[in-house]
């Protein structure tokens, strides 16, 4: 696979990533948000594939987005198709699949770049049927998984991709109950600072666990406000970008909400 890119003065406007469209679930839902205008590497994306399965991955290539702008544009077409090719059939070993989809991921990345780039990235299926997800969290800031109240991260299980031909993440699977939550935060909004401190993965967990919001996208909102008032200021220092997803709880599945 190559990719072409125009040179910077070429009268043909630069590539962009086509818009996330998030998916409709039973009984779950997904919900994003990005502040401010697009100075990084941020990017997010959904891909809905077989039996109720979706894919979906944050990511932060590395340097300013007159930079990266291609690299990311490369990402998605390869994370839309490789992730449909991947997981097509009816017999799937998700596991295999998502460590072969960051394989492919990081390929693309070498192709587009000719050299490296550093690309924390995580990505994950979510089964609507069983709750599950199975993951692989290649550099990236932890995800936050709450439910009953408690926070537990999910630490990175390989290293960043874009630096290495061949240093494939480990693929790990977590259960969400009904009501737990997934939160997926950009390293923009880890390492917002006020008077040389930063906001840091601790505040984030205590916000996640201390708000009562239960829609993906309040959650989003709770934890980008809980930043700007830290900062005291609007979080333009880099890209802040917040990914949930919410299973429903029992009650509202009992109910048909």
């Amino acid at each position: 696979m190559s990719f072409l890119f125009k040179r910077e003065n070429s009268s043909s406007p630069p590539p962009q990533p086509v818009p996330a469209k998030i998916p409709e679930l039973q009984n779950a839902a997904f919900g994003a948000f990005y502040y401010g205008q697009r100075r990084g590497g941020d990017f997010y994306d959904f891909v809905p594939v077989r039996n109720g399965r979706v894919l979906f991955t944050l990511l932060d290539a590395a340097g300013p987005l007159t930079q990266n702008r291609g690299i990311v544009v490369a990402l998605q077409d390869s994370f839309r198709k490789e992730g449909e090719s991947l997981f097509a059939g009816d017999d799937i070993n998700e596991s295999e699949a998502i460590i072969e989809l960051c394989i492919r991921l990081n390929r693309t990345i070498l192709a587009a770049e000719n050299g490296l780039r550093s690309c924390p990235t995580f990505t994950g299926c979510y089964d609507s049927g069983t709750g599950i997800v199975c993951y692989a969290n290649s550099g990236h800031t932890a995800g936050l998984v709450r439910d009953n109240g408690e926070v537990t991260e999910l630490p990175a299980t390989g290293l960043p991709l874009g630096l290495f031909s061949h240093a494939p993440s480990d693929a790990c699977v977590v259960a969400l109950e009904p009501g737990a939550a997934l939160l997926l935060v950009s390293r923009g909004i880890v390492e917002g600072r006020h008077k040389g401190e930063e906001f840091g993965l601790s505040r984030i967990k205590e916000v996640f666990q201390q708000t009562a919001a239960d829609n993906p996208k309040d959650i989003c909102l709770t934890i980008l406000n809980g930043l700007r008032q830290f900062m005291n200021t609007p979080p333009t220092h880099d890209d802040v970008t917040a990914v949930a997803l919410v299973r429903a709880p029992k009650s509202a599945v009992a109910s048909g909400i």
